[in-house]
């Protein structure tokens, strides 16, 4: 069975292009917001992923980190940020969220977005085989 990717992004060429990008591997959902995204996660959903940028309409990447790390059913969930924040800022992420795994500053490089998600997966796979 494929493991499923939550991607959260308001643009939709960004999604799109990350659907095209981890579909063929990857179940892949996407949400263009931080709301949309915790009600599908509200509604029984699990991700073994999620991909997220910050800047966001409704709910944004900042509060729905928040909401995950403060949440016993998400707070493991790995979590890779994409954003076109100033690189101080982000940064600061995986410092303050344990489930932060990678942080990508836009423009990325998509190679290296799949081989950074492909690692984080298998290395989620081999963990929970010990």
């Amino acid at each position: 069975m494929k493991k499923t990717i939550l991607i959260i992004d308001d643009s939709m060429p960004m999604r799109y292009l990350l659907e095209a990008l981890l579909g063929k591997e990857y179940s892949v959902v996407s949400a263009q917001d931080g709301l949309v995204a915790i009600t599908w996660l509200l509604k029984g959903n699990k991700a073994d992923l999620i991909i997220t940028d910050l800047q966001m309409p409704n709910i944004d990447g900042w509060e729905l980190l928040d909401y995950l790390s403060g949440s016993y059913l998400y707070q493991d969930t790995p979590v890779v940020v994409l954003s076109g924040f100033y690189a101080d800022k982000v940064n600061d992420l995986s410092a303050k969220y344990n489930n932060v795994r990678e942080v990508l500053q836009k423009p990325f490089d998509p190679m290296q977005l799949l081989d950074k998600v492909n690692f984080i997966l298998e290395k989620q796979l081999s963990a929970a085989a010990v």
